[in-house]
């Protein structure tokens, strides 16, 4: 008798020994996953990102005309109302003098052009979609839809949104353009990492007839992806561990703050 009560007693040891062991792994397992460590990745999506495609179509006297494509190659995460927000920063002293299928929010300080006014002087713009039903003079394929864009898989037609932007004092050759730094896509709210500018390959375009290839001048390509940590500023719930069956040793909270769910008060505290 005495010996299956040692026996069980070991028995138990080795019970509450695993169960603080792997409740030490669950402890690591959430301080490095936690949001405030996690990079942009989608668990849903590894492999989903958006990638922003500048081509430069043709040199001006004082730089360039380019096509800006934004890919959504996510499987299912759309892009919805109201719409991407694209920025940048230029790398030296650029303009926009103007666009074609999209505009900035602000035009910045041009107080130092006399004559023709650019688009945008602002050192950081903002980009953002023109409205269905804009002028057709100020279009261009693939643009004017409020920055909706929808998801590759489910429908690739709609899966791509385009701008046209003439930029000054910029470079006028290969060597002597600089690619803009700092991309961030906003779509609408936070949740996106943009990578550096990696220049590519130049794009082809073929003729709608099929006979002809034509290609960019310069080109390259921003990737953006996306996680949920970063989109969400407060975890959407709390977790209280312990690896004994008293509660007296780890009290488990009475509520949880900041839970999504709570919309009358967010951030307060929900039982």
């Amino acid at each position: 008798m005495a010996l299956m009560i040692i026996y069980s007693a070991i028995n138990g040891l080795k019970s509450m020994s695993k169960l603080a062991h792997f409740a030490s792994f669950l402890a690591l397992f959430l301080l490095f996953f936690s949001p405030e460590s996690a990079d942009a990745y989608d668990s849903l999506d590894p492999t989903g990102n958006i990638t922003i495609k500048w081509d430069i179509m043709q040199w001006t006297p004082d730089g360039y005309v380019a096509v800006v494509t934004i890919n959504n190659y996510q499987q299912y995460r759309h892009i919805q109302s109201p719409g991407w927000i694209l920025g940048w920063t230029w790398s030296k002293k650029e303009v926009i003098w103007s666009m074609v299928g999209a505009q900035t929010t602000e035009q910045g300080d041009c107080s130092k052009f006399k004559g023709n006014i650019p688009h945008c002087c602002k050192k950081d713009p903002s980009v953002v979609d023109l409205l269905p039903g804009t002028p057709y003079n100020m279009q261009i394929a693939n643009c004017c839809k409020g920055g909706v864009i929808s998801s590759w898989v489910q429908d690739p037609p709609n899966a791509i949104s385009a701008f046209q932007l003439s930029v000054g004092y910029a470079g006028t050759t290969n060597k002597t353009v600089r690619v803009p730094k700092n991309f961030t896509l906003k779509a609408p709210g936070p949740g996106y990492t943009c990578g550096a500018a990696k220049i590519v390959k130049q794009s082809k375009f073929v003729t709608s007839d099929g006979r002809r290839t034509t290609q960019a001048l310069m080109t390259w390509n921003v990737t953006c992806t996306y996680s949920q940590f970063l989109s969400q500023k407060t975890p959407s719930c709390c977790v209280s561990l312990s690896s004994f069956y008293n509660d007296t040793i780890v009290n488990c909270p009475t509520c949880s703050c900041g839970c999504q769910n709570n919309v009358t008060h967010p951030g307060s505290c929900v039982e």
